[in-house]
């Protein structure tokens, strides 16, 4: 199992700055610095929140509302390619947005209306599926970029969420539409597992979403879809293998943080288990484990510490990707992700908000830019990346909120599907269990 999101992020290109106190301060001295301002929890968040929002708000095409894949930190577009994933992010950020008044509540309902309208009616499809990256003033293929079904599904998340909390008809009737044309058991090519892939070219992948991962919302959009549902077989079908780290066991493969994150912004876990865990509680986990191996990377690279920490699928100094298992998946070099901390809000929060204060209070001269946080940095390289990325920026918000208020999962669960697939899928409240017959 492999995802696009991966292959798209190890081709990225890189922006660098200098960092006047590179290779000066490292994690530990930040516990001796004075305090600040920034220190004010809600004020930070909000902050953080206001800051995403302009992003959604202005790096997408006013017209059709695709969102670009990435922008420069300090704003503009950087590249002409819209990300169907960042979308799904940006239509829930638009909707916490109208919610906090960011922008007038008419203006955020027709940007929203027009997005869902170009989505339903103009744009190109696949049995409903998406390109994962398109032209963003046609919606046409770029880059010979794949059919994604994973990010189909970001992208219906975010269909789903302003179709609950927005009255407006044409924006309900479209989403439904958007929903009910996917033909989910046509991306499972003939298995149980859904294909990772289908391009014009090569059509199926051979690989396949067959591992517990951020998947989950795909196969619970599917189960509950009621016009071309799969079955709960599906459900059963993902492996689900065990990771143990310093005493912690938790569900997961050598993967990057962002794994334990992207399902959990809008599908509610909380206090709910299948046969196999209770979900949110093995994010709690994996974030816990994830904290303690950046502690224990400290010996290498002194910029991690129990109050500085957070590596997942970004940016690097070298123009590839950092991962940070644990296990190591893949090069690690000391760089930092804000989003893999503020990700983590709804399951650390007094953890994750240390470390997004000592970001902000401590590095934010040279990383806190126009959209909030940079994607990544490495304070001991002087490393900065130019760019923030669109998954990363939602993710912080849609988290930050969750986290607030639990505004998104609250707006989303009130879609009838999403509780008719949890239903299927065998959830049940923690404490209760089916009793066993003789």
């Amino acid at each position: 199992m492999s995802s696009t999101r991966r292959q798209f992020l190890r081709v990225a290109l890189t922006g660098a700055a200098a960092l006047p106190f590179a290779g000066k301060i490292t994690a530990s001295d930040l516990l001796t610095a004075p305090s600040d301002p920034s220190a004010n929890e809600s004020a930070l968040l909000d902050e953080i929140e206001r800051k995403a929002f302009e992003f959604f708000w202005n790096e997408a095409n006013a017209e059709t509302g695709m969102v670009f894949d990435r922008a420069f930190a300090n704003g503009g577009a950087d590249g002409d390619i819209a990300s169907i994933a960042a979308t799904g992010f940006g239509l829930t950020a638009l909707c916490i947005g109208s919610e906090r008044d960011y922008r007038p509540p008419a203006q955020i309902e027709q940007r929203v209306a027009q997005t869902l309208d170009f989505l339903a009616n103009r744009i190109p499809n696949e049995h409903g599926f998406y390109y994962h990256f398109l032209n963003p003033a046609t919606g046409e293929r770029a880059e010979q970029s794949e059919v994604s079904p994973i990010d189909t599904a970001i992208l219906l998340c975010g269909v789903l969420t302003c179709r609950e909390y927005f009255a407006n008809r044409d924006i309900r009737r479209n989403a439904t539409e958007i929903y009910n044309r996917i033909d989910w058991p046509w991306a499972l090519n003939g298995g149980k597992t859904f294909s990772l892939e289908w391009t014009p070219e090569f059509h199926f992948s051979r690989r396949r979403w067959d591992s517990y991962c951020e998947s989950m919302m795909l196969y619970l959009l599917a189960m509950g879809s009621p016009t071309h549902p799969i079955s709960a077989d599906c459900w059963r079908a993902i492996n689900r293998p065990k990771m143990v780290y310093r005493g912690h066991q938790y569900i997961s493969g050598p993967d990057p943080l962002f794994v334990h994150q992207f399902s959990h912004a809008w599908f509610d876990f909380r206090s709910k288990h299948d046969d196999y865990a209770n979900y949110f509680e093995n994010s709690v986990i994996a974030s816990l484990a994830h904290r303690e191996f950046c502690e224990e990377l400290s010996r290498r690279f002194p910029c991690y510490s129990k109050d500085v920490w957070g590596i997942s699928a970004s940016e690097s100094s070298r123009g590839y990707v950092a991962w940070g298992g644990p296990p190591v998946l893949g090069p690690i070099d000391g760089s930092i992700v804000p989003a893999a901390s503020a990700g983590s809000l709804p399951f650390l929060y007094r953890e994750s908000m240390t470390v997004l204060q000592n970001l902000r209070r401590y590095y934010g001269k040279q990383i806190w830019k126009e959209y909030g946080f940079v994607d990544a940095f490495n304070p001991l390289t002087g490393w900065v990346s130019r760019d923030v990325i669109g998954i990363d920026v939602g993710i912080t918000m849609l988290m930050a909120e969750n986290a607030r208020t639990q505004f998104v999962w609250n707006t989303f669960m009130r879609n009838a599907e999403a509780e008719k697939a949890m239903e299927l899928a065998g959830f049940l409240p923690d404490g209760f269990e089916v009793p066993i017959m003789a």
